[in-house]
Order: structure tokens, then sequence, then C-alpha cells
């Protein structure tokens, strides 16, 4: 492998920060000892900025590129953002609805096991959906629907794969232009 330049970040399939690398996992360090690297990153992922700072944190994130794309919200370098999960509002979802068409067919010779005109797969039995004295294209009791999810919030990352991200504390200073 070519020598890396100071504050390359690669990925890794193995467990372990290879030497002169460094986890990509939020770790302060001392200004003192990495003053190279501290050059390039300053306190752009956090430290106090006289004594230390802070290194990239990849644990549970994706990469984003800095800037901003076409119709995209601008990004600068060391900004997080993003939920792990979200918890939806009504508000928030479009609206719409949900149809059933429910026949009652209380003649047994023409019920059937598979969908036919004119027939139906079963009588309703337990929970009648319909309103008592309801007539045909009637709405449903307010009880055969409800609200369902109890407002907890759901995942809303995309698929990963564990990797180790570092970071290389030694190497060539890169050249700026």
């Amino acid at each position: 492998m070519t020598e890396p330049f100071i504050g390359q970040i690669q990925m890794y399939g193995f467990n372990f920060a290879p030497r002169g690398w460094a986890f990509c996992n939020g770790a302060t360090l001392a200004i003192q000892q990495n003053t190279a690297l501290f050059a390039l990153l300053g306190t752009q992922y956090g430290g106090n900025g006289t004594t230390t700072f802070q290194l990239p944190n990849f644990s549970a994130r994706a990469a984003c590129n800095q800037g901003q794309g076409p119709g995209l919200t601008a990004r600068t370098i060391g900004e997080t953002f993003g939920d792990a999960s979200v918890t939806l509002t009504q508000q928030q979802m479009p609206s719409h609805n949900h149809s059933l068409n429910l026949y009652n067919q209380s003649d047994s010779t023409k019920r059937t096991g598979t969908p036919v005109a004119g027939v139906a797969l079963t009588v309703p039995t337990a929970s009648v959906p319909f309103a008592p004295g309801a007539q045909p294209n009637a709405p449903f009791a307010p009880t055969a629907c409800s609200s369902a999810g109890g407002s907890q919030p759901h995942e809303n990352r995309q698929p990963y794969l564990a990797v180790n991200f570092c970071i290389a504390l030694q190497g060539i200073f890169p050249s700026f232009g």
C-alpha cells in the first residue's frame, strides 16, 4: 500500500486500526501529539481547539459529501444530521383511505373458497363491521377501523454493512491546490 495522506479516511473489513491509523469513533486527541492532523481537521469534529480536537465519528452514521447538490440542503464538513428513528404524525401522512367491500352471503350454497362474483367466502361472524340495521353501501361501524401504531418511532436508516472507518494519523501532509 502507498503512504497515505494524513487525515485520509479508509474503510477496513478487519477489527483493528492499522499502525499509524485510528478508528473514526469521535475520540478526543491531544493537539501536542497530533499537530499535523490538527492542522488539517481543526475542531470541525469537536474538541476545545487549545489542547484537544476530535476525530470524525462514523459510529452508526453514513458518510455524506460536503456542499450542496441541486435541490438539496447545503452540508458542511463536520456537520451531523438525520435521525435514527422517526415518529410519524397524522399531519405528515398523505390523506388516504382504505376501502373494503364485504358481502354477507347467507345462502350456504353460494359460498366459495375463492373469490367469484355474486358469492361470499363466509358469513361475517364475531365482529360485524356494520352499524346495526345498516342498508347496502352503508358506512362501517365506528369500531370497524381504528388507529394503529401506538405513536412509536420506526427505524429510519438505510441498510448497513458494518466495517471500520479509520483515519491516517501519519503519512504525507497533503498539499493545498
